[in-house]
């Protein structure tokens, strides 16, 4: 079969490849000749966005990426690594798969949860949790609703075959995202300190050995298509959405970590964006060397594959090996004892350059330095603008919003919002329990928490992020998604350890995206210093755009904490029994700026960012912390979307035990109007239960602090009672927080 004759490589085609004038003469710099059509196929896609990260990474190094409980510096290897004590180590990432999904919901949320695996474990770890969060537009479009149904079921059919369970997450609508869903996954994975593999690839002469599935033509140019906006040519790019094989990359799990401990393995690295020339690069770069690559050696599941077409190809479930020469054979032997295809298909060099041959021709001779992040890939820092819709949003009037007279109605109208409603027609998709580590998992909780088997560890894990804050105030924003997943992770009884991030943003190349950018990476990077909860790596998605618009800034965060001991340390949100105490700790309940109940029941994004002090926020993780760590409080869940009555309602709902509340002395000390109170999205404010008395030593502990303790009231009962406003049967506020998501997704569509 004869290949079809390389076209000629002209600056109008390098630009048909996403790559600029300046980007293309820099490339025949480099190469000190025009490049041919296969190199010029992997500088666009080591090029682009998704790879490069050229408009992002001056602004991530300002993140802070070190402290003593971290084993790896964030980008350094697949995944970052943090020191949980006991000789052992947590591997944990987040990445975005939302291009994607946008076209093909199924199999781009499947492979994205299959990619963020891979990188787990190529670091030696286990995978032992899953996460994700997600954003949709409203569930009244039936493209919506097809979209979350996709995406929820690609999430569920690999993960649950896959067998690693899910265990928290978070999940946001809003039209804004409407055309553009955004699909972050997360892997928790967890190894012995010491026993990591490393994605390098040194000593010439090493064998390179590409192990797992096929090549075939799915997903080329994946990365290009993930650096470009949505448009209505989206849906013909399909070809560049992968497919996904949930067995064989249990298969290539289990291998893989066996060929670890072999001993045998000298660098290793998941085959995700831009495949074969991705991997083969990068780890080239990082060691100084380079590599030999014969493509014909490869196997292909398709017929006449050119060379182009086998470098980019994000053909899912393969990995490429760099094996200490003279113990390949033992690295082959583990991976056909898994059934799983294993092939020699070069060798390490000297030159610093990758080579890719085929049928006998070099195909592409490129320094490999040149390609990667870091190296000489380009760099840019984008040019900036205050938005002016920012001070327009902040001037609004919230006299202007009618007052309620019915709070009643307006806490059930509230509860059915699909942001503050149960989530439980998503989560029952996922197996929460497989592999039985499981302590808590999604639905009635602050965050998941994951035993750490022969220890009495718990890992606590939690994504957050809400994009109507960072859209209000990007610098605030930024700050709260840090804060309210430590807080979470908090009020489970962990220590915040680190986080991952997933920067989900617009267009850079529009000024008034990029300030926000810059903002809300800024807000994070406050946030991360204050609350010592350093970034470990992640991933920044541009181009989250559609024909009307971009999505709200959306920087996800996935925290990481530990509980040193389950059985004395672990905290829940719902009430325990009934006559217990109901105590409010935390800030005043003020403003209703960006809140849900101002989007919801009126219609309106408008105001600034909800109120937020840091350094109070981080006196009251360390309240909180004391107050478990000395046995004072029952249960602890904290106020966010919804505000006050949203925390309260649910409490009660996930205990099915009501409560008397009186919010007097709250209003008093807020000194806020009554619907400030209950409503606020105001942060650092969090609800216990305790017994009457606890309550004298948790006045005491929190004095200690500086933390502004109030008592609401009593719980028990079947009722939930506020002031003389609300009288509501908890089982009539357990229908409505559950039947919305349902009544949403029984439709036809």
């Amino acid at each position: 079969m004869s290949l079809p004759k390389e076209p000629e490589v002209t600056l109008q085609l390098a630009i048909d490849h996403g790559l600029s004038a300046e980007e293309f003469d820099k490339v025949k710099n480099y190469l000190g000749r025009v490049p041919t059509f296969t190199e010029l196929g992997v500088y666009s896609v080591m090029w682009s966005e998704h790879c490069s990260y050229k408009n992002s990474i001056r602004v991530l190094k300002t993140l802070p990426n070190k402290g003593p409980q971290l084993l790896v510096e964030a980008g350094e290897e697949n995944a970052g690594l943090v020191d949980i004590g006991g000789g052992l180590a947590c591997a944990f990432k987040i990445e975005s798969h939302n291009h994607p999904s946008a076209v093909e919901p199924y199999q781009g949320a499947a492979t994205g949860v299959g990619g963020i695996h891979r990188d787990i474990f190529t670091m030696g770890a286990r995978p032992v949790a899953s996460l994700n969060s997600l954003r949709f537009g409203s569930l009244e479009t039936p493209r919506v609703r097809f979209l979350l149904d996709g995406v929820v079921h690609g999430i569920s059919d690999y993960g649950n075959s896959f067998g690693v369970p899910t265990v928290a997450g978070d999940i946001f609508f809003d039209p804004s995202y409407e055309g553009n869903p955004l699909v972050n996954a997360m892997s928790v994975g967890i190894v012995k300190a010491g026993e990591t593999a490393s994605a390098a690839a040194p000593g010439p002469g090493n064998p390179v050995i590409i192990v797992g599935a096929s090549t075939g033509r799915d997903g080329i140019h994946g990365a290009t298509f993930a650096s470009e906006e949505i448009s209505e040519e989206s849906e013909s790019k399909r070809p560049s959405v992968q497919v996904g094989d949930p067995f064989m990359e249990k298969l290539l799990l289990e291998a893989t970590l066996e060929a670890i401990k072999t001993g045998a393995i000298a660098g290793i690295q998941d085959m995700g964006a831009a495949g074969i020339s991705c991997s083969s690069s990068e780890m080239s770069a990082k060691s100084k060397t380079g590599m030999r690559i014969n493509l014909d050696k490869a196997p292909q599941r398709e017929a006449g594959m050119t060379a182009y077409e086998m470098l980019l190809s994000e053909s899912q479930e393969r990995m490429l090996i760099v094996a200490h020469k003279g113990r390949e054979q033992e690295i082959l032997d583990v991976f056909k004892k898994w059934d799983v295809s294993a092939e020699i298909i070069g060798e390490v060099i000297d030159t610093g350059e990758v080579e890719y041959w085929m049928h006998g021709e070099l195909k592409a001779k490129i320094p490999a330095d040149s390609l990667v992040l870091g190296g000489g890939a380009p760099v840019y820092e984008r040019e900036t603008k205050e938005p002016a819709y920012i001070a327009k949003k902040h001037a609004f009037d919230m006299a202007k919003v009618p007052e309620e007279t019915n709070f009643e109605t307006a806490l059930i109208k509230l509860m059915q919002a699909p942001n503050v409603a149960s989530k439980r027609w998503i989560f029952e998709q996922y197996d929460h329990m497989v592999r039985t580590n499981t302590v808590v998992g999604p639905g009635p909780s602050n965050a998941g928490v994951i035993r750490v088997k022969g220890t009495k560890k718990g890992l606590v894990v939690k994504t957050d992020c809400n994009g109507r804050y960072v859209y209000l105030n990007p610098r605030k924003g930024g700050r709260i998604a840090v804060a309210e997943a430590a807080r979470n992770v908090v009020c489970t009884g962990a220590k915040p350890l680190a986080i991952t991030n997933c920067l989900n943003f617009g267009n850079p190349y529009k000024p008034e995206v990029y300030w926000v950018f810059k903002e809300a990476v800024g807000g994070m990077s406050d946030a991360c210093r204050v609350l010592n909860t350093p970034v470990t790596g992640g991933n920044v998605s541009f181009y989250n755009e559609n024909p009307k618009s971009s999505v709200f800034p959306t920087p996800t965060i996935g925290m990481l904490g530990l509980i040193d001991d389950l059985e004395k340390g672990l905290m829940t949100p719902g009430y325990k029994e009934a006559d217990s105490l109901v105590v409010y700790a935390g800030a005043k309940r003020k403003g209703l700026g960006g809140s849900e109940y101002l989007s919801w029941n009126h219609g309106l994004t408008e105001g600034d960012a909800p109120e937020f002090d840091l350094d109070y926020e981080a006196k009251l993780h360390q309240f909180i912390l004391k107050a478990i760590e000395k046995g004072l409080i029952h249960s602890a869940h904290d106020c966010s979307d919804g505000g006050l009555l949203a925390c309260l309602t649910e409490k009660s709902v996930f205990s099915k035990i009501g409560a008397t509340i009186d919010t007097k002395d709250l209003l008093h000390y807020s000194g806020s109007s009554r619907r400030e109170c209950y409503f606020s999205e105001a942060q650092s404010g969090v609800v216990f239960s305790l017994g009457e008395g606890q309550f004298e030593g948790l006045t005491k502990t929190a004095e200690e602090y500086g933390i502004a303790l109030t008592a609401l009231g009593k719980t028990g009962g079947s009722k939930l009672m506020i002031d003389d406003t609300i009288d509501l049967e908890v089982e009539e506020l357990h229908d409505a927080y559950e039947g919305a998501i349902p009544s949403y997704m029984n439709r036809k569509a």
